[in-house]
């Protein structure tokens, strides 16, 4: 059973150290994790550290990190998978991109409503190396499921890290643009609002859309 615990601790040398030290003792397997400084409210300057954890004595683990000195706070949370869910991500030009969100966010919002959790992401960007680099930082993500590309012409660079994203188990949604990005995808579709209706059918557990089927096509 997945389970998460969210801390606030001082920024100091070895707060990790002494968390995971103790997460490990009872047996807890980090399957996430994340840290960052606070910059805002009554504890910036400390740092949150938020971690998902399969397996061992999740109630003694707890316990025994909310008596390290370093930790202001340790509270159950729960896991992203159970509130924000998959992710399907959208990156290109700005009118293309809302145009494929309005699809994604349509069709996530009726399956969202039957009780699965599927988010959205955009970003609108342009230029090769800011579109190469966006996409290799996609396998990097926490829940990405599936990447959208929407703009009117894409290749070089983020062809290449298509392809890399690709091996990684992420797929690639196209839409018919020039360039060689929709020759190195999963799938090309025309119509950009249906990329985005396809794609979060793609993540659904309850939808019947299965993008190995259609593999290589132009819809």
């Amino acid at each position: 059973m997945l389970r998460a615990i969210q801390i606030i601790a001082k920024n100091e040398i070895g707060v990790l150290r002494d968390v995971t030290t103790i997460i490990a003792k009872h047996n807890g397997n980090i399957t996430y994790a994340q840290t960052f400084i606070i910059k805002h409210g009554e504890y910036a300057g400390n740092a949150l550290i938020y971690l998902e954890i399969e397996g061992g004595d999740f109630e003694a683990m707890l316990n025994d990190i909310r008596k390290l000195e370093t930790v202001i706070e340790a509270e159950e949370e729960k896991p992203f998978e159970k509130v924000f869910g998959k992710r399907v991500l959208i990156f290109g030009g700005g009118a293309l991109v809302s145009q494929v969100a309005l699809g994604a966010i349509s069709e996530a919002d009726r399956h969202n409503l039957r009780g699965e959790r599927i988010s959205v992401d955009t970003m609108p960007i342009v230029g090769e190396e800011e579109l190469a680099e966006a996409v290799r930082a996609v396998a990097r993500l926490h829940r990405a499921e599936v990447l959208v590309l929407a703009g009117g012409l894409m290749g070089g660079k983020i062809a290449e890290e298509v392809k890399k994203l690709r091996k990684q188990g992420i797929p690639v949604i196209s839409l018919n643009m020039f360039g060689s990005v929709p020759k190195v995808s999963d799938l090309v579709v025309s119509d950009p609002v249906m990329a985005g209706t396809l794609a979060v059918m793609h993540v659904s557990e309850k939808a019947k859309f299965d993008m190995e089927r259609v593999k290589g096509r132009r819809i």
